[in-house]
């Protein structure tokens, strides 16, 4: 449990630095590639492999390989969700 209340809090700040390192990447952004990065999302092969490691994982079933995988995919999956909220908020502040 310890590791994992170590790991969000890790997450939260890693978060945060990538935030604000990026928002002035993000302030300098035209509204069209913010609204491009907002609509970002995996494709269905993607996606189905990640339903599938999800269901392992929920089951216990993930082998090490697929505990990596599904590691670097929610990693990637945060990583995307912080930045559709820098350029959901450069939209805001461009918005008429």
């Amino acid at each position: 449990m310890t590791d994992v209340i170590s790991s969000e809090l890790m997450n939260t700040a890693t978060e945060s630095l990538v935030g604000k390192l990026l928002t002035p990447v993000f302030q300098a952004l035209p509204p069209d590639v913010a609204r491009r990065i907002v609509n970002l999302e995996a494709d269905e092969a993607a996606q189905l492999r990640v339903a599938d490691l999800a269901r392992k994982a929920n089951e216990g079933e993930l082998t090490p390989e697929e505990h990596a995988e599904y590691e670097a995919c929610i990693d990637a999956g945060d990583i995307l969700a912080t930045l559709q909220v820098l350029a959901r908020r450069t939209l805001e502040r461009t918005a008429p």
